[in-house]
C-alpha cells in the first residue's frame, strides 16, 4: 500500500498524514471505551491503527524515530536544526 510513499509523499506530507491518523486511532480508542460492542467502529480502528503502523515504519526507515520508544540505530534527530534554529514565524 505505501511501497512508493517516498515517491508520492513529502516528509511534512507523511507527518501530517501520521498526526491526523493517530487522532482517528486515539478517538476510536476513546469511543469503544464507552461502546465495546460496536463491530463497525472496531473493525475501523484496527483498519487505522494498521495503516498508522504502515506509516510510521515509513517514515522512520526514510527519516529516522519518532519517539524516544521507536527503535533506531542513531539518533538522526540531532542531525537537524532545532525548531527554533529553523527560523520563521513561531
Amino acid at each position: 500500500m505505501y511501497e512508493n510513499i517516498n515517491n508520492n509523499m513529502s516528509r511534512e506530507t507523511l507527518m501530517n498524514k501520521i498526526q491526523s491518523i493517530n487522532f482517528t486511532v486515539i478517538e476510536l480508542g476513546l469511543y469503544l471505551d464507552t461502546h465495546p460492542d460496536d463491530q463497525k467502529a472496531l473493525y475501523f480502528h484496527n483498519q487505522r491503527a494498521n495503516e498508522l503502523r504502515m506509516l510510521t515504519d515509513c517514515y522512520q526507515k526514510m527519516y529516522g524515530p519518532l519517539s524516544i520508544l521507536c527503535p533506531c540505530d542513531q539518533w538522526r534527530w540531532l542531525e537537524e536544526p532545532w525548531p527554533w534554529e529553523k527560523g520563521g514565524n513561531c
